[in-house]
């Protein structure tokens, strides 16, 4: 691909300017560890929401959902639910506020909260930090794959080094530099860098995707697209079997691509999807970026506000974008995608588009958007990491006298030391849509189990909890090494069984430990579920104390939830493919789900504010003045 000078000059431009950036506020990030992985506590919702949004468009995640929706149509609004995507609903209607409410850094430190000192605790506290680096060292591998190949295609330069008998392609080469800029900004910065530049890559990458779509939507007509696709690709909804042949169109070889997927049973497909989504979404978030957002809020309310903030400004501008590339593809890139035949690599669909039909000037606004994107959600990876194994490891068990400096110093070195096993990892892997798929489903199957239980069972122990971590990460690894050839999500049930085995064993080897901290967390988090002889204890020694009666509204704002998203993923593909009456259909679903969440949800959450921030700030006054609390 050519690009013109005023591209070049404006992808420059926004290198430097992100670099200067998260120099520039870096003294912000250097007074403490608080500051330097939480922002002290003090940046307001709505910048973390934006952030955090930032932080989820992924430059590997548009390629990927690009070549998805170029496949499948509008049935592939569902495959997301891989990860699934809806676990951001159970966050802001519940699970933010009970992770806010432990004031602690960290996820790893979060189990030292639910489950307090001992053997089990202090296992399922190393576990978790385990588990946190290998999900951070499989992120990075998986960005360091896509960023790679979608600088090959758009920039013009070939980087191709040759290193004794080694050479490094010029996508490595992209990943490299693209990878070290990053890194330098976000270990200097702390979260103030990432927050920052992740609101200005945000802001950035709005405006791109706008420009994307206008672009889409005036060149592209219904009746061309309705010409390339088979029969059923606008539909949204399906039966058993997939049923999508494209073999007469100008593209049959895509059909070889929906064969090595193994998604033809979409029916099937669809059952793991949900059975996997609520066990992964009880679980909560992963210990990475979007857990850490949340505990950098300032109060349990907000980090609900920043959660239904990241995907409200989210998903319409990032699905305009990649429906737009997607139709344009279809309808003037098919001949000579068909000309490839079985040898397409569908995850190039988005970079081969932009090349082709944006205009000089705004190709390098786009590229400059798309970089920041990535650039945006591996700072947000590199932010997060480092606190595990400083704050979790090296303080709680090395050296928990150590100065803020010296842990700042050794947070920088530990991001630096997973970049470089995340980047080796990254070139050996196969493709996006392989990382995807394990790290969507097999690895978090190894996760589900054990943080499901540790929300809304009295009796589950730390035991329970490093055991249940332990067999599924251990049935996640083999399942990668051993049965590569499995599609993963079928193989989801077979790791959650294998995990919670593992925790139900953990659990009764043993006299429940750490009774009294159960009953604090119990007391300070106030989660529904299972929790009767607890919540009877608590009730009798507070009589004051009232225990949480909102599952009935939480799970019905979900279902209302996941709609609202659902309807943001399709509006913005319905009028890119000009399917207008189905357009104003789900933004009517749209608009009722918005005014039901502000009745059930917001205007609740409102009515708790007081409560819950005079609770969070009693909570911190505690913690700051008992600091034994805190390791």
């Amino acid at each position: 691909m050519t690009l013109h000078e005023l591209d070049i000059l404006i992808i420059l431009l926004y290198l430097a300017s992100i670099v200067f950036l998260g120099f520039y506020i870096s003294k912000k990030a250097s007074q403490d560890m608080e500051s330097y992985f939480l922002g002290g506590n003090k940046l307001k919702w709505y910048y973390l929401g934006l952030s955090n949004a930032s932080g989820m468009f992924d430059i590997s995640g548009a390629m990927w959902t690009v070549s998805i929706l170029f496949v499948y149509g509008l049935k592939s609004a569902w495959i997301p639910w891989l990860w699934p995507v809806w676990n951001q609903v159970f966050v802001f209607v519940f699970l933010a506020i009970w992770m806010r409410r432990s004031n602690v850094m960290t996820g790893a430190q979060w189990i030292t909260f639910r489950f307090g000192e001992g053997k089990g605790a202090r296992l399922s506290h190393i576990i978790i930090v385990v588990f946190a680096v290998i999900s951070v060292i499989g992120f990075i591998a998986y960005f360091f794959e896509g960023i790679g190949k979608f600088c090959t295609s758009v920039l013009p330069w070939d980087l191709s080094l040759q290193l004794g008998p080694w050479l490094l392609s010029s996508e490595r080469v992209y990943a490299l530099l693209i990878c070290f800029a990053t890194a330098i900004y976000t270990v200097k910065g702390g979260m103030y860098s990432v927050v920052a530049t992740e609101v200005m890559q945000f802001v950035i990458m709005t405006v791109s995707c706008m420009v994307i779509g206008y672009i889409g939507y005036t060149s592209v007509t219904g009746d061309q697209i309705s010409a390339v696709v088979p029969e059923g690709w606008k539909d949204l909804f399906f039966g058993w079997n997939l049923n999508l042949d494209w073999s007469q169109t100008p593209i049959p070889n895509v059909n070889q691509k929906i064969a090595t997927d193994g998604f033809e049973l979409f029916g099937l497909l669809f059952m793991m999807m949900l059975f996997k989504g609520i066990f992964a979404s009880l679980a909560g978030p992963v210990p990475s970026y979007d857990m850490q957002r949340v505990l950098s809020t300032r109060t349990p309310s907000e980090a609900a506000k920043m959660s239904v903030i990241s995907i409200l400004v989210l998903y319409m501008p990032r699905y305009l974008m990649v429906a737009a590339f997607a139709v344009l593809a279809l309808v003037y890139m098919g001949p000579e995608l068909g000309q490839m035949g079985g040898e397409i690599d569908f995850e190039m669909v988005l970079p081969k588009a932009i090349s082709k039909f944006v205009p000089i000037g705004f190709q390098g606004l786009l590229l400059a958007g798309l970089l920041s994107a990535f650039m945006g959600t591996f700072s947000a990876f590199i932010n997060a990491a480092p606190a595990y194994i400083v704050n979790d490891i090296y303080k709680k068990y090395v050296n928990p006298d150590a100065s803020d400096k010296k842990y700042i110093r050794l947070s920088i070195l530990s991001s630096i030391l997973l970049v470089v096993i995340g980047i080796t990892f990254g070139f050996y892997a196969a493709s996006l849509n392989e990382l995807t798929l394990w790290i969507t489903s097999a690895l978090y199957g190894g996760y589900a189990a054990a943080n499901m239980l540790k929300w809304i069972w009295w009796r589950f122990s730390g035991f329970g909890y490093f055991y249940g971590m332990l067999f599924g990460l251990i049935a996640s690894s083999a399942k990668l090494f051993f049965f590569p050839e499995f599609v993963d999500i079928y193989v989801f049930p077979v790791i959650l069984v294998f995990s919670l085995a593992g925790c139900i064993l953990g659990t009764f080897l043993s006299p429940l430990e750490n009774r009294e901290a159960v009953k604090q967390f119990y007391k300070q988090t106030k989660p529904w579920g299972f929790w009767g002889p607890i919540k009877r204890e608590v009730m009798r020694e507070n009589p004051g104390f009232v225990p949480n009666h909102d599952f009935k509204r939480d799970s019905f704002n979900i279902v209302i939830g996941v709609l609202w998203q659902m309807s943001q993923v399709v509006i913005p593909i319905y009028f890119m493919i000009h399917e207008n009456g189905k357009l104003l259909l789900w933004g009517a679903v749209f608009l009722v789900t918005s005014g039901l969440l502000k009745k059930y949800w917001w205007d609740q959450l409102n009515k708790e504010k007081d409560i819950i921030s005079d609770s969070s700030i009693s909570n911190e006054k505690s913690l700051l003045a008992n600091p034994e609390l805190d390791r």
